[in-house]
């Protein structure tokens, strides 16, 4: 069941992904698209397994999906917008 809804949402990122590329007439900042798209990735990605290792009734998967959270939480709060 984890691989289908991975698998669905591996095709609709890459469908808007596609829908970006075509949007993009230039080249004048697409760094930055494809930093946002890597971001967007890896986030998504570990709000998979966070969702996959609560599933877990063992110990370990709980504290595995807390440390991720608290770290991620460490990471948003330390950017400061000037």
């Amino acid at each position: 069941m984890f691989y289908s809804h991975m698998g669905r949402l591996h095709a609709a990122l890459d469908e808007a992904g596609a829908r970006v590329r075509t949007c993009a007439t230039g080249t004048s900042g697409q760094g930055t698209v494809e930093y946002v798209g890597l971001i967007l990735l890896v986030s998504l990605l570990m709000v998979g397994m966070v969702a996959a290792m609560r599933g877990f009734s063992g110990q370990q998967g709980t504290e595995l999906a807390e440390l991720i959270v608290d770290k991620i939480q460490a990471a948003v709060d330390k950017v400061s917008f000037r």
